[in-house]
């Protein structure tokens, strides 16, 4: 009786053990990772395919969106315009004029933003 006193306690802390470890391991294994997003390869292209000419000098007379530090000053206004309803009138690309961006690159661009916004 004396041994099953004994054992019993230790077997409940050799499982518990066990167990505690195995959560943390396949916890840690199981988060998927992000994907690096930069501007110059990911951002820019996306400026390109949407922004030009309106944004882009010397043709765009609007707030230009051509560079690193332009892109990374407006990103906030840059994602809550493409957020928008096609018929809002601050939605963009204005009226239109290029494709909407789908909801793939409007995440690329929050997740530059979520990431310090790496050039």
């Amino acid at each position: 009786m004396k041994k099953i006193k004994f054992l019993l306690p230790l077997v409940a802390i050799v499982v518990i053990s066990i167990k505690c470890n195995t959560v943390k391991t396949s916890g840690v294994e199981n988060i998927p990772k992000e994907k690096p997003v930069s501007f110059n390869a990911d951002i820019l292209p996306i400026m390109q395919n949407s922004c030009t000419p309106c944004h882009f000098p010397p043709e765009g007379r609007k707030k230009p969106l051509d560079n690193y530090v332009h892109v990374k000053e407006n990103i906030k206004d840059i994602i809550a315009r493409v957020k928008l309803p096609k018929d809002h009138a601050q939605f963009m690309p204005f009226k239109n004029k290029k494709p909407a961006l789908n909801d793939s690159l409007i995440a690329v661009l929050e997740r530059w933003e979520k990431q310090s916004m790496p050039e």
